[in-house]
């Protein structure tokens, strides 16, 4: 009679619990326990999904993305080393079941494991899309177990096994911004997902269980423990052998951390630029339905025209010269008598304490605590107050205690930098070099700074001449004092500049004077041409800056944005013809449909022969003016002051270049723009402020701030046939009816006198 009652109770138990199991089962799909996610849902999971910016080469610069930086793999994408580390620690089965693993399931129930052991990837992939955190409340997480069941078996119906693991590796957040396999592969290991070293998909894996605990950055030892359980997981599953469980097993983690930030990285002033120029483009071009895409939940991809290794190797020239720069500006800007206000020259201490005020209402404090509702005398105090902060130094971050204001000063001793290089026969921009840490200097000082670009401006005179008058760089004039009279081209007094060096009394041919900046000549062409005709060409040419139609501007004073200054010159390599630089040649959605194409905008300013001939003037600034150091092979006696500050000195190009150095008054910006038929290359150096300067043209002119950067980079360009950098002649016209030869030519004869006074001259 017992026996009976046993058999029956257990009978009753087991047909109480399969019905219990059913019931859940049914009760959760029918949306008892809680609202479960539309067909629709399964088919498009709302995941947010980072917007990535690629190279012209195919690498990812970086992502827009707020709170998941996460960016979808394919599963062919995945190495197999990953899927085995991943079948074999978190579902065996995951290819023989629908989605729930009854033999797991049933052993959880029996030991009323509600937390884990019995999840299956679909599952995991369940609770991570739709389901959320597990409820320490156990009634809830029995509730929550069983709308995971429903919701496998149905993503098991539309998905393949392959897409489902691929999803699940996807969803999942490594800490750190690395949301999914493929950021994560790029934070811990600098690598992508298919290059993945079995020990470090292993790690990966074995972070699955929980990333916050199995932490490789605070807590590697342990992550080394749960990966060495993923290596016998493999073994047991007969994916490795036991020798190599256990040579794999004394192995370090090899991390090799790379944050994913928008402050760090390569181009980080590039994407600032980018960011902003998209989140204007999308207000402009909605959705088919009208609504507007998301740069940061989205997954765009925007292809630019950046090419990653010539990026690189810009911002390393940048950054290996101004380091050198700096510490030599650091040498010379100690307080002394002749210099008691340092870094600040041609300035009084009342100046300087009005200029550090406004820099002050520039900075972020300023901004934050005046939108805190702060009035300005109690934000001002707190500028005089002690605060720990960390500073930037060309040696790594210095963690201190220091005034606000100080530290305003401190940045102004810091001379900043700026690099763009284009294709000119596209319009491509392959590298962006707006400073050398984004971090510490925000501002762009490719777009968004304008300086003075002094005798860089000198080109534009002589294309225009040689445009309209045709002359040949072998035409020579006095180089004598010259006055623009009162009232003439707009000029209200007479403009009689001097020349740099103060001297005058030969007589030069253009070519000549166009290689040493020599301002007299600038201004008989000036005076010849009119400021009108140079402006109107230069607008032509892009310059979208302020340019006064005054004789002056000759000497380079109006401020222009180096973006500008790269894209009027690309015109002289492309044959006269202007092409708007261009940094995005497509957009595409997150499905790859292309939602925007670029079309270039150009136009013909200027005749071939009269670009030809321009280039012709430039190519003597390299080869025995201002730019001559470019050809030197050897240091120059009087060259001295150079060595600690051009790396890889002497250069000993030998391929024809085209270039023009600037400097402007008192050494307060020194520029170089370089050209090769197919790059075209601008630098910048400077102080945040004109009053922050070298105090003599030796270290301060153009030739020694600029050109050593534009150097490194052609050089280390060079380097890598890959790049394509052409070290060719540039392309002459068909038709050439400007003598280019000056030794060829009897400058001396009669003819050519008659025709230098027919001229003007």
């Amino acid at each position: 009679m017992r026996k009976k009652l046993i058999i029956r109770l257990t009978w009753f138990i087991i047909t109480t619990g399969m019905i219990s199991f059913f019931g859940l089962f049914i009760l959760a799909a029918n949306g008892v326990f809680g609202e479960m996610p539309e067909f629709e849902q399964l088919e498009n999971p709302n995941t947010n999904l980072a917007t990535q910016i690629l190279s012209s080469d195919g690498e990812i610069l970086g992502k827009f993305y707020f709170n998941d930086n996460r960016t979808p793999i394919t599963f062919d994408e995945l190495p197999k080393n990953l899927v085995n580390a991943l079948i074999a620690t978190e579902d065996e089965r995951f290819y023989d079941h629908p989605g729930i693993d009854v033999r797991s399931t049933l052993r959880a129930l029996a030991f009323l494991n509600t937390r884990g052991g019995a999840s299956t990837i679909s599952q995991q992939l369940a609770r991570q899309l739709f389901v959320g955190v597990r409820s320490r409340n156990i009634f809830q997480a029995i509730l929550q177990k069983a709308k995971e069941w429903v919701l496998a078996i149905q993503i098991e119906k539309r998905y393949t096994k392959n897409e489902i693991i691929a999803m699940y590796l996807n969803i999942y957040d490594f800490n750190y911004a690395a949301d999914g396999v493929r950021s994560a592969a790029k934070i811990y290991f600098n690598k992508t997902p298919d290059s993945l070293l079995i020990e470090d998909a292993a790690m990966l894996v074995g972070m699955l269980k929980n990333s916050s605990l199995y932490n490789p950055l605070r807590r590697p030892e342990l992550v080394i423990e749960r990966r060495n359980v993923v290596f016998q997981q493999m073994e047991r599953n007969q994916m490795i052998t036991s020798k190599e469980r256990d040579s794999l097993s004394n192995l370090p983690l090899n991390i090799d951390y790379t944050p994913e930030s928008h402050r760090e990285g390569l181009a980080t002033y590039f994407r600032a630029y980018l960011q902003e120029f998209m989140s204007s483009w999308l207000r402009e071009n909605p959705k088919e339905d009208g609504s507007r895409y998301n740069l940061y939940r989205d997954g765009l991809r925007i292809y630019t025209t950046i090419d990653s290794r010539l990026q690189s190797i810009a911002e390393e020239s940048v950054n290996n010269h101004m380091k050198n720069l700096q510490s030599e500006f650091f040498s010379q800007n100690r307080r002394t008598r002749k210099n008691p206000t340092p870094p600040f020259r041609d300035l009084r201490r009342g100046q300087i304490d009005t200029l550090l005020k406004v820099s002050a209402m520039r900075s972020e404090r300023w901004r934050k605590m005046k939108l805190a509702g702060k009035g300005e005398d109690e934000i001002w105090k707190s500028f005089q107050i002690e605060t720990p902060m960390k500073v930037f130094s060309w040696n790594g971050e210095i963690d201190t205690i220091m005034k606000p204001i100080d530290s305003i000063r401190y940045y102004k001793y810091f001379l900043r930098a700026s690099m763009m290089s284009m294709e000119p026969q596209t319009g491509h921009i392959k590298a962006w070099v707006g400073g050398f840490n984004y971090k510490h200097f925000q501002y762009d000082q490719v777009k968004q700074g304008r300086r003075q670009i002094g005798s860089t401006f000198k080109p534009f005179l002589y294309a225009t001449a040689i445009d309209q008058l045709k002359l040949s760089p072998c035409y020579t004039v006095p180089d004598a004092l010259y006055c623009i009279e009162p009232m003439k081209h707009g000029n209200m007094n007479a403009w009689c500049p001097n020349n740099s060096n103060d001297k005058y009394g030969q007589t030069r041919n253009l070519k000549n004077a166009l290689a040493n900046s020599i301002n007299t000549i600038s201004a008989r062409l000036m005076d010849q041409v009119g400021p009108k005709a140079v402006v109107t060409l230069m607008k032509k040419m892009g310059i979208t800056s302020y340019l006064p139609e005054v004789p002056s501007i000759a000497l380079g004073t109006p401020d222009i944005s180096l973006y500008e200054v790269v894209g009027a010159y690309s015109t002289f390599a492309n044959k006269g013809i202007y092409i708007e630089p261009i940094f995005i040649t497509r957009i595409e959605d997150k499905n790859g449909v292309p939602i925007f194409e670029v079309i270039p905008k150009t136009s013909d300013v200027l005749s071939e022969e009269a670009a030809y001939v321009t280039l012709n003037l430039m190519e003597g600034v390299t080869n025995y003016g201002s730019g001559g150091r470019l050809r030197h092979s050897g240091l120059e006696k009087t060259s001295y002051i150079y060595k600690n500050l051009i790396t890889g000195y002497p250069y000993e190009f030998k391929n024809a270049i085209a270039g023009k150095t600037g400097t402007t008054q008192n050494q307060s910006d020194g520029w170089f723009m370089g050209m090769v038929p197919n790059l075209v290359t601008g630098v910048w150096v400077g102080g945040e402020d004109r009053s922050v300067h070298f105090e003599d043209i030796a270290f301060g002119q153009g030739a020694t701030m600029a050109l050593p950067i534009w150097a490194q980079f052609m050089k280390n360009a060079y380097s890598n046939p890959d790049l394509g950098i052409s070290d060719e002649k540039f392309q002459s016209p068909r038709v050439l009816t400007i003598p280019l030869n000056c030794e060829n030519i009897n400058i001396e004869s009669e003819k050519t006198k008659k025709d230098l006074e027919d001229l003007g001259f």
